[in-house]
């Protein structure tokens, strides 16, 4: 059977599909959690959890699903990344398991110490789930010390630098104005309205971030726009973010929720093709030995075992994308809260 040539970058871009498709998913209901306890009663606070109830735990399953991508097209990238950033990635899955345990738990008991305590664990997950995956990236972009066996050098403090930072809050913002909007498609009345406000809030919060975040990427990574000068047509992608940015606030002042929401999930999937192009064909920067980075070539698996991997992809993608689009159109509509609800 022949396969095409340059199998890795298939992967490359299928691979980053799966985490694109994490951001923008679970990126709503993360966004959700951080934004719970500014909910005022116990009913808001449930309308909040049930608005993401039927789907938070499917969104969750991108993130397995690109991790085993990852695993199999380019094993001795995972092996690097996740040895290299064992204890973040160790938090990152307690996070995310708090944050499932409280969404069962929470409702569980009618005492208030009770609800008060899962609503603080719901919220304080989701803010350092948010924040890990910023940081995450952001040490992705800037580069991490690998040696010449491509084996993580570094030390968890040195991933704690101002950029990584910034892209962690920065990457907490999106979150927080991606979940506003979500919750807006979700609730109805004075909520609604209230969630107005906040959504405008967090926009600016976002743009904020954002233009402060570009501005260092462009001073202190300066190779991240590197393909965009060499193939001057990708700098659409950047213009076609800039514009889905912009028609956020837009949308959500003319009472257009739905419009508002697929914008927002623009804006997240075009930042991280973004990125994608900024580090492409690499996969690790090394940094400060970029001739020890892990690329696309060296790091993936053998030729063959791309080629069948594509073929199952290509025959099982079509049925998640159908699946998670048919829960998305089952669930959709305002919450109702009943006996059954969280």
């Amino acid at each position: 059977m022949i396969f095409p040539p340059d199998l890795p970058t298939i992967w490359f871009v299928l691979v980053g599909a799966l985490f694109a498709g994490y951001a923008v998913l679970d990126g709503f209901d993360l966004g959700v959690g951080v934004l719970h306890l500014f909910a005022r009663k116990d009913e808001e606070r449930r309308t909040f959890l049930n608005a993401i109830g039927p789907v938070w735990d499917g969104n969750e399953v991108w993130l397995v699903t690109g991790g085993g991508a990852l695993f199999a097209a380019f094993p001795e990238a995972y092996a690097t990344v996740f040895s290299g950033f064992y204890l973040p990635f160790m938090l990152l899955l307690v996070a995310l398991i708090f944050r499932a345990v409280a969404i069962e738990f929470r409702s569980k008991q009618p005492m208030r110490w009770w609800r008060q305590l899962w609503d603080v664990s719901f919220s304080a997950s989701s803010v350092l789930s948010s924040l890990l995956v910023g940081v995450a990236l952001g040490n992705i972009l800037w580069g991490v010390p690998l040696d010449a066996e491509h084996e993580f050098a570094g030390s968890l403090r040195g991933m704690l630098h101002p950029f990584a930072l910034l892209m962690g809050v920065t990457t907490l913002a999106l979150f927080v104005m991606h979940g506003s909007i979500y919750l807006l498609l979700k609730t109805e009345g004075k909520l609604h309205e209230r969630l107005r406000g906040w959504s405008v809030r967090a926009i600016i919060a976002f743009i904020i971030c954002y233009g402060a975040t570009t501005m260092a990427t462009l001073i202190y990574v300066p190779r991240m726009a590197e393909r965009l000068r060499e193939h001057p047509w990708l700098f659409s992608i950047g213009v076609l973010n800039m514009l889905a940015v912009a028609n956020i606030p837009r949308e959500v002042n003319r009472g257009r929720d739905g419009s508002a929401f697929l914008s927002s999930c623009a804006a997240v999937a075009a930042l991280l093709t973004l990125a994608g192009l900024g580090v492409y064909p690499r996969l690790v920067i090394s940094n400060p030995l970029p001739e020890h980075s892990l690329t696309i070539y060296n790091a993936a698996s053998s030729h063959k075992t791309l080629g069948i991997m594509l073929i199952m992809a290509l025959i099982g993608m079509p049925l998640v994308l159908g699946y998670t689009g048919m829960i998305y159109w089952i669930f959709r509509g305002k919450v109702k809260l009943d006996k059954h609800s969280y």
